[in-house]
This record gives C-alpha cells, sequence and structure tokens, in this order.
C-alpha cells in the first residue's frame, strides 16, 4: 500500500481557490463563446465588414486596399447573380 498523506487543511484551501479560478475562466469563455455565437452579433458583424468594403472601395483609401475592396466586392457580387439565376431557373422549370 502506498503511504498518501490526506489532504491537510491548507491544501484544500489551495484547491478551491484553484476550482474557483477555473470556473470563472470557464464562465468568462463560455459568455464569450455565446456573444460571438449570436446571430445578431454575426450579422452586425458582418454589416460593418460590408460598410467599410464598400467605403474603401469607393473612398480615398490606400490604392492596394482599394483594389483588394473592388475584388471582393465583384466577387460577391458574381456569386450573388450565379445564385440569383439559379433561383429564377428553378421557379421558371
Amino acid at each position: 500500500m502506498s503511504q498518501e498523506q490526506p489532504f491537510t487543511t491548507p491544501r484544500m484551501h489551495d484547491l478551491e481557490q484553484e476550482l474557483a479560478a477555473t470556473r470563472d475562466e470557464l464562465a468568462a469563455t463560455v459568455d464569450e463563446l455565446v456573444t460571438r455565437l449570436d446571430p445578431r452579433t454575426q450579422a452586425t458583424r458582418l454589416v460593418d465588414e460590408g460598410k467599410k468594403m464598400v467605403n474603401d472601395a469607393t473612398g480615398h483609401a490606400d490604392p492596394q486596399l482599394q483594389r483588394q475592396a473592388r475584388v471582393r466586392l465583384g466577387v460577391v457580387t458574381g456569386a450573388a447573380a450565379l445564385v440569383l439565376t439559379g433561383i429564377v431557373r428553378r421557379i421558371v422549370r
């Protein structure tokens, strides 16, 4: 049999403090995930990014940033046109 010593009161106190700190960290992580995964938060973030991209493409941004924004907007517009075309074709059939 091994000669394990029982937990001492200071050791138990330290473990309880560590457990409480871990619970607090876990609660903060869960709260952050809930906020990030909230559909309204995601929609707001996407709208803000879209507005920034349009502003970069049409405003007085750095030429490289302006070109990147225009390319992205072109790709998104093309993809939206393809999806819309597919929907219309299915409706017409």
